[in-house]
């Protein structure tokens, strides 16, 4: 819990600095980067945390795999920062914490959308077009594919979410049977 909010303070500390600067885009792509790199290997995450590594060979670490890559001279400063006071540890969460509130900043929801089968490309223009008539904001859809729906789709916008599968459908239906106060007499 504290070291989230550690994290959402330099994340916060970063935005401001990359408005200042103009420099968000390239900020962006730099956490971007950091996430995935932690997201695909948890080990690097475990090696972030781990208190019997020392704070020297963990720089040396992230120095060969960040510092090329970045396209930022400023996330390289701030990195520099946050190995400094020693706070290595929550430099994912400082990467996750960014991404939000840029996101944030320039109005840009996910919408999350999960089917039985992969959507086309027409299929995707036509869930943004339809999002975009009720929601002002820019639209960034994340598909999921889960064939335990049947057929349909389910939207999640934030905390709303529209379930128009047949599995839900089924589901009703079954409720509804189930709920009947018809008595068969004999």
């Amino acid at each position: 819990m504290l070291d989230s909010k550690v994290a959402s303070r330099y994340a916060k500390s970063l935005i401001d600095l990359g408005k200042e600067q103009n420099a968000l885009e390239t900020l962006i792509k730099d956490m971007i980067l950091i996430k995935d790199v932690c997201n695909e290997n948890p080990d690097f995450i475990t090696l972030l945390k781990s208190p019997v590594i020392r704070g020297d060979k963990k720089q040396a670490i992230i120095k060969e795999v960040f510092y090329n890559s970045f396209s930022s001279e400023v996330t390289k400063a701030f990195v520099e920062i946050i190995l400094r006071k020693k706070r290595e540890s929550i430099l994912y969460a400082i990467a996750v914490s960014f991404i939000s509130l840029y996101k944030e900043h320039y109005n840009i929801k996910i919408a999350k959308v999960t089917t039985a089968v992969p959507l086309s490309a027409e299929q995707k223009q036509s869930i943004i077009a339809q999002i975009n008539k009720t929601e002002k904001a820019t639209i960034e859809l994340e598909e999921v594919v889960n064939k335990d729906i049947i057929g349909g789709l389910i939207l999640r916008i934030e905390d709303k979410q529209l379930d128009e599968s047949i599995r839900r459908k089924l589901l009703n239906l079954e409720m509804e049977f189930d709920e009947n106060p018809y008595v068969r007499e004999f």
